[in-house]
Parts: structure tokens; sequence; C-alpha cells
């Protein structure tokens, strides 16, 4: 099998939702940055996004919609018809310079992603995991759903059996109103209860599709754990996947401020080196993610594990330069720990297995085994 391959686009390094925005903060150019100071990432390993063309846009989005997004970059302002039909120019999903460009180079770079594990192999682009987004609306900061077109590429490659992980820590409700009822992609979503959208209940099989486990706020490593070996892998393994696409969100993690689990950023990592091999085709995405420093360590600890690079217990000048030169708007920003800026690895947060998870495990598991 070839080395995996990243991919990346300049357009993230100076593109933001706006200065309030909770996506005003760098994620992928702080983790080519990082990988790069590492020594993992060169000429060889990487590609240059495309940004995706409307009629690759449409085999998902309408092309009304498609048509209202570019519209919407071009005049840099909606009206209220436009703002309520299509959720443009709201608080979630603002009118920004590149509103049209930005989405549509994360999602050139999952459907290229696809393509480019045709006859197996491993691809990261980090700026993908977009879940949220609607056939005809932008949805949760989610202008364009690109875990939904590159599962679709790969379907019309003739593969007939995908598994779709998502463990970020809002549930996927765009990827599951795209495959509700399919009998080729299996979505296993793991998110926190009684957050944003509200879907995603542990009863909710999307007609047999779907594996769904809202978790209890201060999810912790142990906890995450059980539900990898009791879930995630056996539910993965039971479809025998010919691609696996990890949804890869760092929201999930202690120090994120829109969620309010306690995982390390070990626990992503334990999940995408068990998931490596249980497919010939990977494609890992980004996906939320909201503290600057979290987010970059965490998605360059990714990288790592789909090399099997070893992750330094403490970073070299030039890795902690990339996260000293990082600044945040929020209080915590103002006076970062030491571990956000000299090491990848958080500490692990151990803990008990709850009694009500265990129950909900046992639940799936029992789905699982028909």
């Amino acid at each position: 099998m070839n080395s995996p391959i990243f991919i990346g686009s300049e357009i993230y390094r100076h593109s933001t939702y706006g200065s309030k925005h909770p996506l005003a903060i760098p994620r992928v150019s702080t983790v080519i940055d990082l990988c790069r100071a590492l020594g993992w990432l060169g000429a060889n390993n990487y590609r240059v996004s495309p940004c995706a063309k409307p009629s690759a846009l449409h085999r998902f989005h309408t092309p009304e919609y498609i048509d209202a997004l570019q519209t919407a970059e071009a005049a840099q302002t909606v009206s209220d018809d436009v703002r309520s039909t299509y959720a443009l120019g709201t608080l979630s999903n603002p009118v920004f310079p590149e509103m049209y460009r930005r989405p549509a180079t994360a999602a050139g770079g999952s459907m290229l992603g696809a393509e480019l594990i045709r006859d197996g192999g491993i691809v990261y682009n980090p700026a993908g995991g977009t879940h949220h987004g609607l056939p005809d609306r932008a949805n949760g900061f989610c202008y364009l759903n690109d875990p939904v077109l590159a599962i679709l590429t790969l379907l019309q490659m003739g593969l007939d059996r995908i598994v779709y992980v998502d463990i970020d820590a809002h549930h996927c409700d765009g990827v599951e109103v795209a495959f509700h009822g399919s009998d080729t992609v299996r979505m296993i979503s793991i998110h926190e209860t009684r957050r944003w959208p509200f879907t995603g209940r542990l009863e909710d099989e999307a007609d047999g599709a779907a594996f769904n486990l809202p978790v209890p706020r201060n999810l912790n490593d142990d906890e995450f754990a059980a539900i990898l070996d009791q879930l995630i892998l056996p539910a993965t393994q039971a479809f025998a996947p010919q691609a696996i696409v990890l949804q890869c969100g760092a929201d999930a993690v202690a120090e994120d401020p829109l969620s309010r689990l306690a995982l390390s950023n070990t626990s992503h990592w334990k999940a995408v080196a068990a998931l490596k091999g249980l497919a010939p085709r990977f494609l890992v995405l980004g996906g939320g993610g909201y503290n600057p420093w979290s987010v970059g360590r965490l998605w360059t600890g990714v990288w790592a594990t789909l090399n099997g690079f070893d992750i330094p217990d403490k970073l070299d000048t030039n890795a902690q330069d990339v996260l000293r030169a990082l600044t945040w708007n929020r209080s915590a920003g103002r006076n970062p720990p030491a571990h956000w800026l000299d090491t990848l690895r958080d500490a692990a947060n151990h803990g008990p297995v709850r009694e009500e998870l265990r129950q909900d495990l046992d639940r799936l598991a029992a789905r699982i085994s028909r």
C-alpha cells in the first residue's frame, strides 16, 4: 500500500468566518505547519486540494442552493428571502469573502481523497468533515457536506460496503439525511447527548443504516475505549467494509468550548489506529474543533498515527514556535498552559465507565449481532 496522502490548501490560512465566529481560529494551516516543522510533510505526500465545481457538488446539493451560495459570495450580502430559504447570512453560516470557495475546496479535497483511494490506500483531509450540510441549505457552520460527497464518489466507483464513523461531539445529521435506509453505507456516530442538533437518539436507527450513541457529559478516555471496543470496531467489522470514512472532529476533547466532553486527544488517535487496518481504503476527515491549540495538536497527531510516526514527548523549537504563534480571543487563550505549547499528547483522562453507558452499549451490541 502506498504511503498516506495529506490534502491541504492555503485558502484556510487567511480565510475566516468572521472575528467573532467559533471558526475564526486557524486550524488546517496549523496542522500543515506543525507537520512540516516535524519533518512529516513534504512534496511527496502532500496534495493541493482542488476547488469543487458546481456540477460535482450537485451530486448531493441542489443547483438552486449552489447558485445562491456562489451569488452570496460574489455580492457579499444576501436578501431576507435567501437567508430564510438557504440559511445563508446567519450567525452560524455568515457571509464572508470565501464562503463558496473555502467549503468547495474542502469538498474538492474529500472527493479527491475518495478518488485517490480507488485502488486502496489512506488519505487525510483535515479540512473535511462538514457533516451538518443539507442538500438545499447551510447548517451548523457547514455550507456543504463533504463527507456525503466523498461517500457518493466511492459508491460511484462501484463500492457497496462503506462504513462512516463520526466521533465529533455533534451528531452527523446531514450524513444521516443522505444515507437514511441505505444498505451500502453504515453510519456510526458518537456524540454528546442533549447537544445541538439534538438528533441521533439511541433509538434512531435511520431505518437500519445507523448506530447512534449519545454520550453523557464528561465522557472520559476509559469510556471511549469501551465504546471503541464494544461498538465502533465490531459494528465496522461486521459490515466487512471496502472503505472506511472517519470524521475525526476535535471538539470532543476536554478543552473545547463548544462541548462538555472530556476526552484526551489520545482517544482519537487510538480510534484512528484501530480503524486503519479494517478496510483497504481509509479516508480521514477533520470536523469540529474550536480551541486552536487542541485542534492543531490533535489533528497533527492523527497524521502521525496514520503514518506510524513516533510522537515526541516534547516538541522541538520549530514546532513549539508554531504553537506559540497562535492566538485566541477567549480568556483561556490569554495564558495558555504549557502542554498546549510544548507537546502534542494530552495527559490521559481515566475514569469509571458509567452504568448508563454500559447499558446503551449492550443495547447496540444486540443490534450488531442480529
